[in-house]
C-alpha cells in the first residue's frame, strides 16, 4: 500500500469519525506508518502486518477518544505499555496541543519511540520505565490529565497500572474488546480501591470494520493510595478486586 493509499484511507476513516486532519496532520501519520513498518521489520513492534489493517486496527482506532470528546484542550497524557507508539503517536499527531509522555518497559521500544519523536518533530517524550516504577515517581505520579492504555491486560491490572498516574479530576481510558463486560464487577472494586469511578463504557466503532471495540473510562475521584500500584509484576498476576 503507498503513502497515497495508507493518507487517503487515513483521511476517509478520520472524516468518517468527525476527527479534524488537514494535510500536515495526514502527512504525518502516514510518515509514521512508513517509519513504523520499516522498523518492524527489523525489532517485530506490531504483529499487524496488512496495511489497511494497520491503519484501522493502529491510526483510526487511536483516534476513538478524540471522536468522543474525552480529551481536553492542551491535556498531559500518558500512554501506558505504548509498545510501537498506540495510542500516544496519533493523539499526539492529531493533537499537538496535548503533552505526552510515552512509557514503555521494553528497551528497543523506546529505542523507536524516540526515533520517531525526533522524525516527526512531536511534543512527546519516551520513557523507559515499568509502570509499577514509573507511578511511584513523584515527578509522574497523579501529574497527568488523563492515562490511555491500549496494553492487552485484565480491566483491574489496567487500572491499577494507569489511574496512579492520574491527577483527581482526570482520567483514565482503556481500549476494550467484548470480553470486557465479564471483569466489570472486579474492575468497579478495583476503582474504587484505586481511587477511581467508573464513568462508562463507550462504543468505539472503526469506520468499516465490525470490530467490537469499547472504551472504558474511569474517573479519578480521589489520590491513590500509597501502597498502590504494587511492585513490578503483583498487579497482572494477582489483579485487584
Amino acid at each position: 500500500m503507498e503513502d497515497r493509499c495508507v493518507r487517503e484511507r487515513l483521511q476517509a476513516g478520520l472524516e468518517r469519525l468527525g476527527v479534524a486532519a488537514d494535510g500536515v496532520t495526514l502527512d504525518r501519520l502516514a510518515r509514521y506508518h512508513a517509519l513504523l513498518t520499516e522498523w518492524n521489520a527489523r525489532i517485530d513492534l506490531t504483529a499487524v502486518l496488512d496495511p489497511e489493517e494497520m491503519v484501522d486496527r493502529h491510526y483510526l482506532d487511536s483516534a476513538a477518544p478524540l471522536a468522543l470528546g474525552l480529551i481536553p484542550q492542551g491535556a498531559r497524557v500518558i500512554d501506558v505499555g505504548t509498545g510501537a507508539g498506540l495510542p500516544g503517536i496519533p493523539l499526539c499527531i492529531l493533537r499537538p496541543d496535548l503533552r505526552v509522555t510515552l512509557l514503555d518497559a521494553q528497551r528497543k521500544r523506546v529505542t523507536f519511540l524516540q526515533a520517531a519523536i525526533e522524525a516527526l518533530d512531536l511534543p512527546a517524550q519516551a520513557v523507559h520505565m515499568r509502570a509499577e516504577d514509573a507511578a511511584r515517581d513523584e515527578a509522574r505520579r497523579e501529574a497527568y490529565d488523563v492515562a490511555v492504555s491500549r496494553a492487552v491486560a485484565a480491566t483491574p491490572t489496567l487500572l491499577e497500572l494507569t489511574l496512579p498516574f492520574v491527577r483527581v479530576g482526570g482520567r483514565a481510558i482503556a481500549w476494550k474488546g467484548p470480553g470486557l463486560q465479564a471483569e466489570l464487577e472486579q474492575a468497579r472494586r478495583a476503582a474504587h480501591l484505586l481511587g477511581g469511578a467508573l464513568e462508562g463504557v463507550l462504543d468505539a466503532p472503526v469506520p468499516g470494520r465490525d470490530w467490537q471495540h469499547v472504551l472504558l473510562v474511569c474517573a479519578k475521584r480521589q489520590k491513590t493510595a500509597r501502597q498502590y500500584p504494587r511492585r513490578a509484576g503483583l498487579p497482572g498476576k494477582n489483579p485487584l478486586g
